[in-house]
């Protein structure tokens, strides 16, 4: 495959072009994206991502393409699983909803900065020596196994905290409040690091252990340096808008995990053979190439869709899937009730709550064994319900109590007051045991007795 200096030249500059586009006229104005501008921006991102791939068809062939889009598809996957690192980030460092994206934005360009390197560093490797092949095989046979195991034993990684951090934080002056989006503040006349540079400092060190995994996934796939890049680079772009999107969705996909591991795994199986194809290590076959099947592009297209497939299949329509989304969109939503701002509108807090009614009443199905499973505290989880039930109830009484509100509305929000009881009620009831949740239960209107929120 022969790519000319002007066609890495336009590449790199459309690819800039998008991330720059991103940056300024999007982080660069803090805002919560809603759902229909992250599905707007998600879709042109994937469609230029899709619309390249027709390019490289056209200009170099069926083959090349393929390799592509396998590459394109498998980094996505793989990208998908950053963001479960990344919620965890954000959430441990409590990064205000409306200066995530630049967080994120920052995580991108990193990544894009760091995955570079070590594409042309990768590459430079195999056009010296094919035995790395062999290195990254048993690097991705390493990771997916480590992703498998992860997997079962259901372990979360808490990198928002990690050593590192701590470090940072002991030798460097540092703030536990943000100042806006800034990096640095100032704290009784002393310049420190506010929490947003932490946050980025930990999102940086996290992308490049992503990509030490998913630089030799994608050799597997292609050697061809053009496509390795392109492949990374639009998988990258749009990985925010990604994030909103799916916000809520990602902790459904309880099996993508087992997926992630298998597609690693076929990747180095794939890579082990191709090694074995060109093989001059003179302990194997006394140098030389061995005759083995290679696993096609088609193939490994087709694999790699297969399983990703029935992994959000599985994810999504089996009775743990489902479960999973209520209890984790349940607590999601809680939490951003319990975070809105003392002015936040009516419609915002209505919206809300709405959608966390009908969450609520899917909770007392679930059956108890899958609560034990997928809530690590229930009375903790129980008390939350508690909490955001008398937030609510509150805020409708305060409606109630305004001089603006005619005998009628009064009503009707009396009337909003006994439904939401009756549907958080029971639901706290199936959560913890029966005689916790009446026992903590806050009289309507009152906020006594409910656990406070931080």
């Amino acid at each position: 495959m022969t790519v000319s200096p002007l066609v890495w030249t336009l590449t790199v500059a459309l690819i800039l072009g998008m991330l720059v586009y991103d940056f300024v006229f999007h982080a660069r104005k803090p805002h919560v994206p809603t759902m229909r501008e992250s599905a707007i921006w998600s879709a042109a991102y994937v469609g230029i991502a899709l619309v390249f791939g027709l390019v490289v068809l056209a200009l170099w062939g069926g083959d090349f393409a393929g390799q592509y889009y396998a590459g394109y598809i498998t980094e996505k996957a793989l990208s998908v699983d950053n963001l479960f690192v990344f919620l965890i980030i954000l959430a441990t460092f409590r990064v205000p909803r409306q200066y995530q994206e630049e967080v994120l934005l920052f995580g991108i360009a990193f990544s894009l900065i760091a995955r570079t390197g070590l594409i042309f560093v990768g590459a430079g490797l195999i056009n010296q020596f094919a035995w790395v092949f062999y290195i990254f095989a048993v690097i991705l046979l390493a990771t997916a196994g480590s992703t498998l195991k992860e997997a079962l034993k259901g372990d979360e990684e808490e990198e928002g905290d990690s050593r590192f951090i701590k470090l940072i934080r002991r030798i460097f002056h540092t703030s536990d409040e943000y100042d806006g989006n800034k990096l640095f503040t100032h704290l009784n006349g002393r310049r420190v690091m506010t929490p947003m540079l932490l946050v980025m400092i930990a999102i940086g060190g996290t992308d490049l252990l992503f990509a030490l995994d998913s630089i030799p996934a994608i050799f597997g796939l292609t050697q061809e340096v053009y496509l390795v890049f392109t492949a990374v680079a639009f998988s990258l772009l749009g990985l925010k808008q990604l994030y909103f999107l799916i916000d809520g969705l990602l902790d459904r996909l309880i099996y993508l995990s087992y997926g992630l591991s298998a597609i690693l795994g076929f990747i180095a199986v794939k890579l082990f053979l191709h090694a074995l194809h060109e093989n001059n290590l003179p302990f194997i076959n006394g140098g030389e190439h061995v005759t083995v099947f290679e696993i096609t592009t088609s193939l490994s297209l087709s694999v790699i869709i297969g399983i990703l497939v029935v992994t959000v299949l599985a994810s999504l329509y089996s009775p743990r899937g489902r479960a999973m989304s209520v209890v984790s969109a349940t607590e999601m939503l809680s939490e951003r009730y319990l975070q809105l701002p003392a002015d936040a509108t009516d419609s915002q807090r209505d919206a809300i709550s709405r959608k966390l009614a009908r969450q609520l009443q899917r909770m007392p199905r679930i059956s108890d064994s899958l609560k034990d499973e997928l809530i690590s505290d229930r009375r903790h989880y129980m008390e939350l319900l508690h909490e955001v039930h008398g937030e609510h109830l509150d805020y409708l009484s305060a409606r109630q109590s305004s001089d603006d509100t005619s005998s009628a509305e009064s009503a009707e929000l009396e009337r909003r007051k006994t439904a939401f009881s009756d549907i958080v009620n029971p639901a706290a009831e199936s959560v913890g045991s029966a005689e916790e949740s009446v026992g903590s239960t806050a009289p309507e209107g009152s906020s006594e007795g409910r656990p406070q929120h931080h």
